[in-house]
């Protein structure tokens, strides 16, 4: 599945690979070889956001981080508009930072403690060397403006601020080089409900008003639900489901998505639905030795001998929804209610 060279795409993920070798356990042993990211494949549309779920160890951040070129890229082609960016070096690849920026997970370590809000917000302008010196100093008070700040907070350190205040600062600095690309990794997860509230809003304004695009890390599910377009479901390196926003979460296709929207909490459902909530048994296998056939099989409660014996493909079972699964059919004409595909395969109730 390739996406390079779609007009309206602004990034394009090929077959990317990230894997992490690790040193030999023995004499005369092959190095062990962690492969984090295992041929992942995906889009991101101008001025909109793609999410990436799954659960810990699911290779999503370390995607996220290759994007940004945080870490070593194995193989694959990821490219921004028109540029390459696996083959940028040195310099080239410091002015394309200027189009791409990251939050980051934890708003506190992500933050220079000795270092003033202000000067932190400053300092992309500064390293990068973007406009002049008066103009850098208008554009650090324009986004403090911007993300809810008040200018005189510029002052102060970063722990004379609350957690959602320093993720703000954190969200201006992402924004100071006007980048066209934002990865946002997990940037509500530290926070309480309350604020996660305010700074999900506050993404969400921004991106309509600068015409932001996003690519958001996230492991849970109502927050996705809340701010992306298109989803894309990884286990063990690899994507096993991508969809848009609306039919996902109307009917995930893939038994490991189904398991993951099952333990998502609802006020709604009460006992009956927590007592239909799917259990998925064991621990997922090891990234240095993964299964040759599917990588869920193991766990999957409707998985058949044949599961286990050959990788399945991401196939295109319904207008631009991808699944990785032999047992998902290709969703025809008469199985769509209301544009929506119909469950294709029934999970079993936990015992």
């Amino acid at each position: 599945m390739t996406f390079i060279g779609k007009t309206d795409t602004l990034l394009s993920v090929d077959d990317l690979k990230v894997h992490f070798p690790r040193g030999k356990s023995g004499w005369g042993r092959t190095p062990e070889v962690v492969k984090a990211v295992d041929g992942v494949s995906f889009a991101v549309r101008r001025g909109s956001t793609l999410a990436v779920v799954g659960e810990s160890g699911s290779g999503k951040t370390t995607t996220a981080l290759a994007v940004m070129r945080l870490a070593p890229v194995t193989s694959g082609r990821m490219q921004l508009g028109d540029t390459d960016l696996g083959a940028l070096q040195g310099e080239a690849l410091r002015q394309a930072r200027t189009r791409m920026q990251i939050i980051f997970q934890d708003p506190f370590s992500s933050l220079n403690p000795r270092e003033r809000a202000g000067a932190a917000v400053r300092a992309p302008l500064d390293l990068m060397r973007v406009g002049t010196p008066e103009e850098r100093t208008r554009r650090v008070a324009e986004l403090f403006e911007a993300v809810g700040l008040r200018p005189e907070q510029q002052h102060l350190f970063p722990h004379q601020f609350s957690g959602g205040q320093r993720q703000r600062i954190n969200i201006a600095r992402a924004l100071a080089t006007n980048p066209e690309l934002v990865v946002c990794d997990e940037p509500v997860s530290a926070l309480d409900i309350a604020i996660r509230a305010q700074i999900l809003n506050l993404l969400a304004r921004l991106q309509r008003e600068l015409g932001l695009t996003y690519l958001f890390i996230s492991h849970d599910m109502a927050v996705v639900e809340h701010i992306c377009d298109d989803i894309a479901v990884m286990y063990l390196g690899q994507i096993v489901e991508r969809a848009p926003r609306r039919s996902f979460f109307a009917r995930p296709l893939h038994p490991y998505s189904v398991a993951l929207m099952s333990a998502v909490p609802t006020v709604s459902g009460g006992r009956r639905r927590a007592a239909n909530r799917i259990k998925l048994s064991g621990d997922p296998p090891s990234p240095i030795d993964p299964p040759k056939g599917c990588r869920f099989a193991g766990r999957c409660p409707v998985a058949e001998a044949a599961c286990a014996a050959e990788l399945p493909p991401l196939r295109e079972v319904a207008p631009d929804h991808w699944v990785r699964c032999r047992r998902v059919d290709v969703v025809d004409v008469v199985d769509v209610v209301d544009g929506l595909p119909r469950p294709p395969l029934s999970i079993p109730e936990s015992p």
